[in-house]
């Protein structure tokens, strides 16, 4: 299994980033996907948006919500993750993740700062 995600960088307090995730070597379109992000320094990997297989169920952490939005393509066994309204506490290494298989991308880093 493997996961690359992309579209990480640096931004400027109040902008936005995409963020993707294409998925390889499991039947994409079967299994749930989350995103997770992970601050310098830090032990634990906050979840920030979890998507079912077919995008019915959707969630988000309290810290993203409302300017996060989680999507997939199926097509492209590809998962996304718009970030609108960034802000200096989003700065974090980004991963996405398959839940049922424990599978991790390498992550991307995305840094909000003026």
């Amino acid at each position: 299994v493997q996961l690359v995600e992309s579209g990480g960088g640096m931004v400027q307090p109040g902008g936005s980033l995409r963020l993707s995730c294409v998925v390889s070597g499991l039947p994409f379109s079967k299994y749930g996907m989350s995103w997770h992000r992970q601050v310098p320094g830090g032990k634990d990997r906050e979840m920030v948006a979890t998507i079912n297989s077919v995008a019915e169920y959707i969630y988000y952490s309290d810290s993203v919500k409302d300017r996060f939005i989680i999507s997939r393509d199926n097509a492209k066994n590809t998962v996304y993750l718009q970030m609108n309204n960034l802000k200096p506490e989003d700065t974090a290494v980004y991963y996405c993740y398959v839940p049922f298989t424990n599978d991790w991308g390498q992550g991307t880093q995305v840094t909000v700062s003026s």
